[in-house]
């Protein structure tokens, strides 16, 4: 039976205090299990407990306060693999920061991959009461990171991965050493820090100014639209330092700045860059212009922002095809 639009769930919106991860989890425990259940089916139990272990310990190094809220999140939960999820970010995305058709406003589109399936047909969106103001994330239940949203008022954001560094060229190799640096960094992962601007933050300056000064655990793209036409940055980072590219700008899984390499993530990269620059920044719920190579077998989420309007739209995908209904919401 062919599935139509209308056969699709939407995506639940629901509105939390500063506690979200929490939160979402408790009122969105079922989905919690379904997305868990499809992400580590392939992965035994065994394997899943060592990398919690990995994982928790390189939390304790950090804080105190980030162990306590995913040990609370873990019990809950009651199964292996809480850890390692939280702090796993293996994705490629495409985003672009651009003024809107009518030079009023700035806008942010995005089109996040990752290779766990589940992650597009169990999105949530959330909204968040933090002391600098409310924000809408799009993340997923008992999920502790900021990997996207937006803050009506202020600004909106969203986080790529950057390239992998290439110690020997070899794949295997080059992802073993980049997983091992980051075991030894103290700082938080790049999607802590974005929570934290989200939660912090008061406007567009003082995000940008985070962003590009924040030490992080790996290297990360920060893409971020304030609410003129001219607040609009891509800020690439390595742990300790930020390249800031200003004006119309797109960003893949590749680096801008001069001297900076690494292996590009993701599928045709430079590709979907190109592509994006095509992309209307209209903010219609129709998504017709996703197509290949930014349309592939691990796009989860498209969406576009306005913080001016206090706007977004954003859809779920699995398997090259749409899983939930558009979402419009006004902040």
């Amino acid at each position: 039976m062919r599935v139509t639009e209308a056969d699709l769930p939407e995506i639940p919106v629901i509105e939390v205090g500063a506690d979200f991860p929490w939160e979402t989890l408790i009122r969105q425990e079922e989905r919690a299990h379904a997305l868990l259940d499809v992400a580590t089916r392939r992965t035994p139990d065994r394997v899943l407990q060592v990398l919690d272990s990995i994982s928790r310990r390189w939390i304790a190094r950090r804080e105190a306060d980030d162990l306590a809220e995913v040990d609370r999140i873990a019990v809950r939960l009651g199964r292996p693999g809480a850890y390692f999820l939280s702090v796993n970010y293996e994705w490629g995305c495409t985003v672009r920061v651009c003024p809107s058709p009518d030079n009023a406003s700035a806008r942010l589109i995005r089109v996040l991959d990752w290779r766990t399936p589940g992650l597009g047909a169990h999105i949530i969106a959330a909204k968040v009461e933090a002391a600098a103001g409310p924000f809408l994330t799009l993340t997923w239940p008992g999920y502790t990171g900021v990997l996207q949203a937006v803050a009506k008022g202020r600004f909106a954001a969203a986080l790529n991965q950057a390239p992998m560094r290439r110690p020997v060229g070899l794949y295997p190799v080059d992802w073993a050493a980049n997983r091992a640096r980051v075991w030894l960094m103290p700082h938080p992962t790049p999607a802590h820090v974005l929570r934290d601007v989200f939660e912090t933050a008061e406007d567009f300056t003082e995000a940008k100014r985070m962003l590009v000064e924040r030490p992080i655990a790996s290297p990360g793209i920060f893409a971020l639209s304030g609410l003129g036409p001219r607040e609009v940055a891509i800020i690439e980072r390595t742990e300790t330092e930020a390249r800031v590219h200003t004006g119309d700008q797109i960003a893949a899984n590749h680096w801008q700045a001069a001297g900076w390499h690494g292996t590009a993530r993701g599928t045709d990269s430079a590709g979907r860059a190109c592509q994006m620059a095509r992309i209307p920044a209209d903010l219609k719920p129709d998504f017709g212009w996703l197509a290949a190579p930014m349309l592939n077998d691990r796009t989860r989420l498209v969406m576009q922002a306005d913080a001016t309007e206090g706007r977004l739209i954003a859809q779920g995908y699995e398997a090259q095809a749409a899983a939930t209904m558009p979402l419009q919401l006004s902040l």
